[in-house]
């Protein structure tokens, strides 16, 4: 075997189309766009989502629901993280600033504490909402639950 003997496999070199290079080369004629029509003319391109005329997907699907501009949504927070932060921390008041500081609300967020878990600690609780069963808990416990 020699460099200069080295060819490719049989067939796995083919010739590109040569499209619009008239009759002779087969693809002559319409060059191969098919007969009118958009799609046939140059400068031709489509819009995202256009079908052709037909009636687009987002305008056949219908809209349903809607979104209530009045909504006020709350970050939720659980009895089990607060007990996890006064085990971690060793803290008896938790407001909204240590939930800030500790990375488990953002500066803008509401918090609402809910009553999944257990509280074992006495904590002096701040926050915007409390579930009625969050706020058993934290009173059992013997400590105090207030609004902001």
């Amino acid at each position: 075997m020699k460099l200069h003997t080295l060819k490719p496999a049989e067939g796995s070199i083919k010739d590109r189309k040569r499209i619009g290079r008239g009759q002779g080369s087969g693809a002559a004629g319409t060059a191969g766009r098919g007969h009118k029509g958009a799609k046939s003319r140059s400068g031709y391109s489509s819009k995202q989502g256009f079908e052709g005329g037909q009636m687009p997907l987002q305008r056949r699907v219908p809209k349903f629901g809607f979104n209530n501009f009045n909504r006020v949504s709350y970050k939720a927070i659980n009895l089990s993280d607060l007990q996890i932060l006064q085990e971690k921390y060793s803290v008896d008041t938790i407001d909204l600033d240590l939930l800030k500081s500790k990375g488990l609300v953002a500066k803008n967020d509401l918090v609402k504490i809910l009553g999944n878990g257990t509280l074992k600690a006495k904590l002096n609780v701040t926050a915007n909402a409390f579930s009625k069963t969050a706020l058993e808990a934290i009173e059992k416990a013997g400590g105090t639950a207030s609004k902001i």
